[in-house]
């Protein structure tokens, strides 16, 4: 059995207001899609500059959407690609559950739970809230927030990841529930932080409202509306006329996860795209079953990676509302790795995702090499201290997700050290990690030679060792492409795999797991993550001597030629 979409109605953001909408002229277009665009934005920031965690203030693991009253998508800012499929279906969920009339201004719903269309997994949360306009329902604001609050503990089933929450009023009518915060609160291990991170969401969601009431006030509620219909048919238009540039035909690519961290066999990940016309069907079968580690995904993460890689390749200025998705028809099968069934664990489901973007890219590459890039380091490897902080006595996690290699092109090498595909957090400053947990960054660092070789070079990867101070932790460590390295293209070489090493240097040093949970740490103890490089593009022996010599002076070596 398989489950599928076309990306949603093809109605405009004008479900909640009667009669026809109005004409809207082209400059006055552009200024209402710039001003939605602008709102999301401003959400985000005050969102990050308000959080009281380091994973949402610092690294900015966030993101801000606007939706109108049917739940399509009008404008996303440019936060966390991932996070769009967190948001894709909870505004229909909430629809759902409470029709339009049974909504008021000040209402804020809240909701993490994959299975019911509110999330990707549990630690991010979306606030969302409806937006009124000359007496109707005009839309919804959203943002999502990463709420870094478990511990290094293993992973077997959606129960272990936390608390699911279905979509429930936060606030109603402008008022905190207290009951459902108390609630909200007693099963988090940082009420503290939770507290204040969600009370910055709910700000940022005033914020929203309070923009697109203006907004409204300023152009007419109906003018607003009829702007956002025609910015959704463009977006459709623009995908349409860029698939329609491709020749018909099939192309297909396999790649496989390393492990799933339970047992050590490689996990496929397939996909067959087809162009016909003016639009394209990817099917994923074919691809592993879901498995017992943490990195299965739901069907819309699967989608939000889709949207994303279609959109990089195909054409990065369409705008990111749903119009764009009108084109494209996405199939799984129920019960596999792209598209699991409860109880199945998603907490690192993102690896998984980076790997489905790799394998779109991958299929794409066979009619667009020159637009697409080698294989990124294709992971979203991540470190979780957990312990109690000895000069407070007070719990702490401490999580981030750390960039690797980005892919060569067939015009330039690949950038070292970045967030690739969909994920696009920032590093944690060494000093603002110093400062908020009793740990140590004793290297950070560029691992040389991580790069594939090719005629340009793939991106390096990067080491970060911590070491424990005064006292005892835990330990969890997920990497990606440790055993599968990074493809190269058009004849470029594979990028490095990634490593997790205790203790380096040291006469105790040994290699742990790709995939290691709860594992116990002494007072002193160091771990070392090494992340994947990226794939080179085009033979090695065709790279310009003047750029080996600038590899040779900037010590970055000669470019990683392992293989798969």
């Amino acid at each position: 059995m398989t489950r599928s979409t076309d990306g949603g109605p093809a109605g405009g953001c004008g479900g909640g207001a009667a009669g026809a909408l109005p004409h809207v002229d082209r400059v006055t277009l552009e200024v209402i899609g710039a001003a939605l665009l602008t709102i999301a934005e401003e959400m985000g920031t005050a969102l990050i500059k308000s959080s009281y965690s380091t994973n949402i203030k610092e690294r900015q693991d966030c993101s801000t959407a606007i939706f109108d009253a049917r739940g399509e998508v009008i404008a996303q800012a440019e936060h966390i690609p991932m996070h769009l499929g967190s948001l894709l279906g909870v505004v229909r969920e909430i629809l759902a559950r409470y029709p339009a009339s049974a909504l008021a201004p000040g209402d804020v719903f809240i909701s993490n739970d994959p299975y019911t269309g509110g999330g990707t997994h549990l630690p991010d949360i979306n606030l969302i809230s409806p937006v009124f306009a000359d007496g109707a329902l005009f839309g919804f604001v959203a943002n999502i927030a990463h709420h870094a609050d478990r511990s290094a503990d293993r992973i077997r089933t959606i129960w272990d990841e936390g608390l699911r929450i279905t979509p429930i009023r936060l606030a109603e009518a402008g008022r905190i529930r207290e009951d459902v915060m108390e609630l909200l609160l007693a099963n988090f291990a940082l009420p503290e932080l939770r507290r204040g991170d969600f009370r910055a969401q709910i700000a940022a969601n005033r914020l929203g409202e309070r923009r697109l009431g203006e907004l409204c006030g300023r152009y007419g509620a109906g003018t607003v509306r009829a702007a956002c219909e025609a910015s959704l048919a463009y977006g459709e238009r623009k995908i349409r006329a860029a698939i329609a540039s491709l020749p018909d035909g099939v192309c297909r690519y396999a790649d496989a996860m390393d492990d799933d961290g339970v047992t050590p066999n490689p996990i496929p990940i397939v996909v067959a795209i087809t162009k016909r016309g003016d639009a394209l069907a990817l099917d994923f079968a074919g691809s592993g079953p879901q498995c017992a580690g943490d990195i299965n995904v739901v069907y819309f993460a699967l989608l939000a990676t889709v949207y994303y890689a279609l959109k990089a390749v195909l054409d990065p200025t369409i705008p990111a509302n749903g119009g764009f998705y009108r084109a494209i028809t996405v199939t799984a099968p129920e019960g596999s790795i792209v598209n699991a069934r409860p109880p199945a664990p998603v907490a690192w489901r993102t690896q998984t995702c980076q790997r489905i973007a790799d394998v779109v890219l991958g299929a794409l590459a066979q009619v667009v090499p020159e637009r697409v890039p080698a294989a990124g380091n294709g992971a979203n490897c991540a470190m979780v201290f957990s312990g109690t902080d000895p000069s407070t006595g007070r719990l702490y996690v401490y999580l981030e997700t750390l960039a690797g290699g980005a892919g060569a092109t067939a015009t330039d090498d690949g950038m070292d050290a970045v967030q690739v595909h969909v994920t696009n957090t920032s590093n944690l400053p060494v000093e603002a990690l110093e400062s908020e947990y009793p740990l140590l960054v004793a290297e950070y660092a560029l691992v040389e030679g991580s790069g594939g070789a090719g005629r340009h070079r793939g991106g390096l990867g990067l080491r970060r060792t911590i070491e424990v101070l005064g006292h005892e932790a835990r330990f969890l460590g997920t990497t990606e492409r440790a055993r599968l390295a990074p493809w190269g293209l058009c004849g470029g070489q594979p990028g490095g795999r990634a490593r997790l090493v205790l203790n380096p240097g040291g006469p105790d040093e040994r290699e742990l797991p790709p995939k290691v949970w709860g594992y116990p740490l002494k007072p002193g103890d160091r771990v070392a993550i090494e992340t994947p490089g990226a794939g080179g593009y085009g033979p090695p022996e065709e790279r310009a001597p003047a750029r080996r010599q600038e590899d040779e002076r900037d010590g970055i070596g000669g470019g990683c030629e392992n293989t798969s």
